[in-house]
């Protein structure tokens, strides 16, 4: 049997690709970027995705790299960024299942910073967290076939591109196929997908909301690894991608965020903040409560059942008006 990676599709993910899709189908009909603002969209998605790694050269300083300006900088963080061009420039070039591709574009953006780039790693890596290691990748030995077996897998999917892209992140990511670079390594081979499945996302700078969701985004990897179901970061992925349509697609109401937008589609009639977290396919209830509770009770759009007791395990809400 082919390899299957383990995931579920959950009412909440369901729910996003249809808000991504609509959203997607609203910026389809809006004019056309200039040239300028893809390039500021390029500039922030690779600020972005060398920032989660440590880099610390502003968008600015991107910008002057890319007009060819010197820049004062570590010389290391300018080859990344040098690099990062060349590959996002680039991608037009490869096909996200064939594997001489992925190991070309992981030569394009880590030429001069490793001496195993364009190779899979020869010996044994761990994901550090501080002092602590939170994930132990699987021996070098068996990187080959587990890579053949998920690039073959990208290749004959008929899932959602949205879900397959994702899905194919968290599985490298567990992977970790490469001495270093895994990490700008996913999120390109995950844009390029999508961009190959609908072109506009050539311009979104999705990895410049996965960079202000960092911890977010390593909390969903650790989850799905526990687990051994990546809804965790499929879910996490989609909110960032459906974040990064929306502050391209004018708002009919400024004040619903995607999250709350989210909520209020799926509200039917009373219900507990177990059936709402149940509902969106949420564990983390400070996430829920920061992101999609307290913005939709601020804005006046849903309502306690007991608002004189907004700690009773009675509670419930529901939409106002």
């Amino acid at each position: 049997m082919s390899y299957q990676p383990p995931f579920s599709i959950t009412p909440a993910v369901i729910n996003l690709i249809a808000r991504i899709s609509e959203q997607l189908g609203r910026l389809s009909v809006q004019p056309a970027y200039d040239l300028r603002l893809r390039r500021v969209n390029r500039i922030r998605t690779i600020q972005g995705s060398l920032a989660i790694e440590g880099n610390t050269l502003s968008e600015q300083q991107i910008t002057a790299i890319l007009d060819g300006k010197a820049v004062v900088a570590p010389p290391r963080e300018v080859q990344e960024v040098k690099n990062a061009i060349l590959a996002y420039d680039k991608m037009n070039q490869w096909q996200p299942h064939v594997e001489p591709d992925l190991l070309q574009a992981h030569e394009a953006l880590m030429a001069g910073l490793i001496d195993e780039c364009g190779v899979y790693r020869q010996g044994s890596v761990g994901v550090m967290r501080g002092s602590e290691v939170v994930h132990m990748a699987p021996p070098a030995g068996r990187v080959a076939l587990l890579m053949a077996d998920l690039l073959q897998w990208v290749k004959t999917s008929e899932h959602h591109p949205l879900v397959m892209s994702s899905v194919f992140h968290y599985e490298f990511e567990f992977i970790h196929p490469f001495a270093d670079g895994n990490g700008r390594m996913g999120r390109l081979w995950q844009s390029l997908i999508l961009q190959q499945w609908n072109p506009m996302f050539a311009d979104m700078p999705i990895e410049s909301l996965v960079y202000q969701h960092q911890q977010d985004y390593y909390h969903a990897l650790q989850e799905s690894t526990e687990h051994s179901d990546s809804v965790h970061f499929i879910q996490f992925m989609l909110e960032r991608i459906l974040d990064t349509i929306s502050q391209l697609t004018p708002q009919d109401d400024p004040q619903v965020t995607p999250q709350v937008k989210l909520m209020l589609d799926g509200m039917k009639g009373e219900m507990s903040r177990e059936e709402l977290q149940h509902m969106l396919g949420l564990q983390d209830r400070k996430s829920f409560r920061e992101r999609y509770l307290k913005p939709a009770l601020k804005a006046g759009l849903i309502e306690m059942t007991y608002p004189d007791k907004p700690n009773s395990k009675l509670q419930k809400y529901r939409r106002k008006g």
